[in-house]
């Protein structure tokens, strides 16, 4: 039987290789991105790799792209993610924190407010966005920014903590 797994995984990796020229983790391998987003709901044509993380109350619009080893937690309140967005590797989506929590050796309770995310939104790799943010639509965030703050529509922002720092407009194409 493993002997019949590793070679099931082999061929899959390998074509993966040639057509794709990608190496995946083995879940990333045998699970169907596109198959996975249906499975938890979200909008026609969403995939997820099978490495992100999903707790809680999360809903995605349709064509929205969510990259490997991301965190999308709505364990807080719910998470909600528009159409048309790219929610990049390693980035992480919280409705909750423990901070007070910690700090008060157990005695305050654990924080929460939902977050929500726009359409049309770029999420740069490693971003965080914490609890109870919103971010409007056709927003782009820098990669590494850690976003405490709401951030209105057409807007660019990055840092850490994230600041805006212009409009998104230069990055829309118009045809």
């Amino acid at each position: 039987m493993l002997d019949a797994l590793k070679a099931f995984f082999s061929s899959r990796a390998l074509f993966f290789k040639e057509r794709y020229n990608r190496v995946l983790p083995f879940g990333d391998v045998i699970v169907d991105r596109w198959e996975k987003a249906k499975l938890l709901g979200f909008g026609e044509g969403t995939s997820i790799y099978d490495s992100s993380l999903v707790l809680g109350d999360v809903t995605v619009g349709e064509q929205t792209w969510i990259g490997p080893s991301t965190i999308l937690d709505g364990s807080g309140g719910g998470l909600s993610i528009g159409s048309h967005c790219s929610i990049s590797a390693g980035v992480q989506i919280y409705t909750h924190d423990t901070v007070n929590r910690s700090l008060t050796g157990g005695n305050a309770p654990i924080a929460q407010s939902p977050t929500k995310i726009g359409n049309n939104c770029y999420l740069g790799p490693n971003s965080i966005v914490a609890k109870g943010v919103t971010i409007g639509d056709n927003v782009v965030i820098g990669a590494n920014s850690l976003v405490m703050i709401d951030i209105p529509s057409n807007s660019t922002a990055y840092g850490t903590p994230a600041r805006i720092v212009g409009d998104s407009y230069k990055y829309q194409v118009n045809e």
